[in-house]
């Protein structure tokens, strides 16, 4: 088991205290593994939810100084006619240019990391247990949020395939975007968990059962 974290962290320059009993689980793995499916289980588990892509959603929405710097950086020709960020265009450049990558991430990073502090520590400050969803928790080194982590892994074909269909992505684009993140056999051997979606669903959810079941709420 990995060691807890201290409970004391940093919200916008004031030190901030999270819950001691709390059991914070953080839901990671690589892109197009499976890590929706098993956070929409735990929902309906009864386990609420809090999901670093709608927090990094939220940064880029017109009017933030987050997606203004994003168009001073790659011209007005990244947004949509209606005014809103391209995300494919952007995941277009970001994916193949590592050094775009790690600047747009240090944009957005901090914001998600200070809403994910501010739900801990206001309304979700008492519950018993929940679980954070982040895909790049190592990458964003935002480990120190959570108490244990879950990794959802599948076979490297399996996971171009099912990235390739849901994204509509040639076999290039979609190494592009798999190889973009921290090696899966890496995180995996940093989890608490390894949830293996190489097999069928059921399979799955036992093991999500299981995970849930090791610490009760």
């Amino acid at each position: 088991m990995r060691k807890i974290p201290p409970v004391e962290l940093v919200l916008a320059g004031e030190r901030v205290l999270l819950n001691p009993n709390q059991r914070r689980i953080g839901l990671t793995g690589g892109i197009a593994t499976g890590k929706t499916t098993v956070a929409q289980w735990l929902i309906e588990a009864g386990i609420p939810v809090l999901d670093a892509d709608s927090y990094a959603r939220e940064a880029v929405q017109p009017g933030t100084d987050i997606l203004a710097r994003i168009v001073d950086r790659y011209g007005p020709q990244i947004l949509q006619a209606n005014g809103h960020l391209d995300r494919q265009q952007l995941g277009n450049r970001v994916f193949q240019d590592a050094h775009e990558r790690q600047w747009l991430e240090q944009q957005i990073h901090p914001y998600v990391r200070d809403r994910f502090l501010m739900a801990l520590t206001t309304t979700h400050a008492a519950t018993p247990t929940l679980t954070l969803v982040i895909p790049l928790l190592f990458e964003a080194q935002m480990t120190d949020l959570v108490t244990e982590v879950w990794v959802v892994t599948c076979s490297l074909a399996q996971q171009q395939d099912r990235l390739m269909h849901r994204n509509q992505l040639s076999p290039e684009q979609a190494l592009a975007r798999m190889q973009s993140q921290m090696d899966l056999a890496a995180k995996v051997a940093q989890a608490d968990v390894v949830l293996d979606n190489t097999g069928t669903r059921e399979g799955l959810w036992e093991q999500v059962q299981q995970a849930i079941e090791r610490y009760p709420p």
